[in-house]
């Protein structure tokens, strides 16, 4: 059991451990209150005479945790109101027995019901402290937070340190105060101790930061605080001072990071199967775009896999380098090589020498422009590198009998409005015709939502709007998307490659798509922050409406055929067939674009992808309709 485990549980599967675990509870009491009343841990006769308190007290206290909404009660937030619910529960319960030995005449004592109360109260707080006590332990053990500690055992430290016990960056160690008569003692579970022996502190508890907590402290003194901290070679953060919060100054400091998986606005899937390992074990596999978002964390994820080695093909120098250098040591820990390959998509020449020279038998297909704004205005590029390098990729993987090749798709390929869109859905084309003439190879494809955390998506652009004081901007108030995180996005891949025949769509079930400005509301209210009113001014950060940019959907689909949905093993991915050109379509439509690109011409491109990609249209027209629906 590790803290990771239980978060990945979803909400529901955690209300119904508490729930199985409150009502287990009910009858533990009510045999406690018998054995204590009787004096004996065998109370067997009296409880014979009234055993039918067992199983209808045991199905009345579901209903009576149900309704106080026992079971939603979070560890992390237990405290004195939720003890309150406990000891109202135990009432009702102690009542309802009451009430129930008197209906049915029974023999049972009348302080039996009140130990029961009194008994359930006790073991149902205590169950929340254990499992709190246990959930911080594990995470103490298996977290890599960083160890901080707090310079201030005041109101701000305690409230500090609450904080710090839920965020997923820090983990609290100890106090430090001035005041001599805090020395020794447990302030909200931490011991406080002498800002004297920090030297020795700092070693033997690995702290690696120093949080000065004391916002009413004079800044004079303030400054010399910190000058003494720094004296130790760790780094030094200072809380807002009270005067500062109220200004608005100092608080961007203080901001919490908001994660990926808080603005999903659903549970995350569980993409952890064996056939992914089975898979890719023992395999040489290629990743393309290996500097990118994806293509990185494909990487990482892959060292999980047990392959025989990782090859990293990228057209960025510098990006090579960064996931290089990150992954070299991980590399070196587990004995997977991992080799890192210079060279552009588009040369078959050296893609072909890669995939020779390294022996490679599987491909991720992962490198293409992304970003819309940009290759809506770089249109002929974007289409070279898209379309032409997904097509010389996957010709080098079939001329090369390897086993599987996978490429990184988008939803913006169902119906595009953008260039970027519609040379995805063309570069899937290009692998669909490729299944059809090669028989030894398996290509599929996987499309994504937009991908929180990814570079140019809203989550480091609204966190980077916020941090600056804002404007948020969102290009229109009814534009919506599908969201997965990065991890997702990648294991999505690693499970088509598993789950592929040939010719496939993989998709992943999202839930609901969400408004965009809906996750600025909550960015800014996570944040610490608050949505500036426009007509009142009240408010900390304003978020501002640009219209949208050119070739953007007001909303996104998954699939061009909702009917050719097919079930895979897992319940949260599906597969689709999707309609194809046939070969002939689709080599004249690369003739074209090679002579539209050669002879730089955007407008012979532009009309190609109105011929070639069905439900292509100018975003205007679509603007209209919707807009005409709503």
């Amino acid at each position: 059991m590790n803290t990771t485990s239980v978060d990945d549980l979803s909400r529901a599967a955690k209300r119904t451990i508490f729930l199985a675990v409150d009502s287990l509870i009910v009858p533990i009491a009510l045999y406690c209150a018998f054995a204590l009343r009787y004096g004996t841990a065998t109370p067997w006769g009296p409880i014979a005479d009234s055993w039918v308190l067992f199983p209808a007290l045991t199905m009345w206290g579901v209903g009576i945790i149900w309704a106080l909404r026992l079971h939603r009660i979070k560890l992390n937030a237990f405290d004195t109101h939720s003890m309150s619910n406990i000891a109202v529960a135990a009432a009702f319960l102690a009542s309802s027995a009451v009430l129930l030995s008197y209906l049915l005449n029974l023999s049972a004592p009348r302080s039996v019901p009140v130990l029961l109360g009194l008994f359930f109260c006790m073991f149902a707080v205590c169950a929340r402290l254990c499992g709190l006590s246990l959930l911080r332990w594990f995470g103490q053990q298996n977290s890599n937070r960083k160890p901080v500690a707090i310079y201030g055992a005041g109101a701000a430290g305690i409230q500090l340190a609450a904080a710090l016990r839920q965020a997923s960056e820090a983990r609290p160690v100890f106090f430090m105060d001035d005041n001599p008569t805090l020395h020794g003692l447990m302030v909200a579970g931490l011991p406080v101790y002498n800002p004297a022996k920090l030297s020795s502190l700092i070693g033997m508890r690995g702290i690696e930061q120093i949080l000065l907590a004391v916002p009413s402290m004079p800044k004079e003194r303030r400054d010399a605080v910190i000058a003494k901290l720094e004296e130790h070679g760790v780094e030094v953060r200072v809380l807002p001072s009270y005067i500062e919060l109220m200004s608005g100054k100092g608080l961007v400091d203080s901001l919490r990071t908001v994660t990926p998986d808080q603005l999903l606005g659903r549970d995350k899937v569980a993409l952890d199967t064996p056939e992914i390992a089975k898979t890719y074990a023992g395999r040489v596999v290629m990743v393309t775009g290996a500097g990118g978002s994806i293509g990185s964390e494909l990487c990482r994820q892959l060292l999980n896999c047990n392959p025989e080695r990782i090859i990293m093909f990228e057209q960025g120098e510098f990006q090579l380098y960064t996931i290089d250098q990150e992954l070299q040591a991980e590399s070196k820990a587990t004995g997977i090589p991992i080799i890192s390959r210079l060279g552009s998509v588009t040369n078959m020449a050296r893609v072909a020498g890669v995939i020779a020279e390294e022996g490679v038998e599987i491909i991720l297909h992962a490198a293409a422009y992304k970003h819309v704004p940009l290759v809506e205005e770089n249109e002929l590029e974007g289409a070279r590198n898209n379309v032409l390098g997904t097509q010389v990729v996957a010709e080098a993987a079939a001329e090369a009998k390897l086993e599987r090749f996978i490429l990184v798709s988008t939803d913006k390929a169902v119906r595009p409005t953008n260039i970027m869109g519609a040379t995805k859905r063309m570069a899937e084309l290009v692998v669909q015709d490729t299944q059809t003439r090669y028989g030894t190879t398996k290509f599929s494809m996987v499309r994504f939502g937009n991908v929180l955390g990814s570079s140019g998506s809203v989550l480091p652009l609204f966190q980077r709007q916020i941090a600056r004081g804002g404007p948020v901007t969102v290009t229109h108030k009814e534009v919506t998307r599908f969201f997965m995180t990065i991890p997702e996005a990648a294991r999505l891949v690693l499970l088509a490659g598993a789950y592929a025949k040939g010719g496939d769509v993989f998709i992943l079930d999202m839930g609901k798509p969400q408004k965009i400005i809906d996750i600025a509301h909550r960015m800014i209210a996570m944040s610490g922050r608050k949505v500036k009113d426009p007509e009142t001014g009240v408010g900390d950060i304003e978020i501002k409406v640009t219209g949208l940019r050119p070739g953007e959907k007001l909303y996104e689909e998954l699939l061009i055929d909702g009917d050719s949905l097919l079930s895979t093993p897992h319940e949260k991915i599906m597969r689709a067939r999707e309609a194809m050109l046939s070969q002939i379509e689709v080599a004249a439509m690369l003739r074209e674009l090679q002579a539209s690109i050669a002879e730089a011409d955007t407008a012979r491109l532009r009309r190609l992808i109105t011929e070639k990609v069905e439900g292509y249209h100018l975003q205007g027209f679509e603007t209209i309709n919707i807009s005409n629906s709503a």
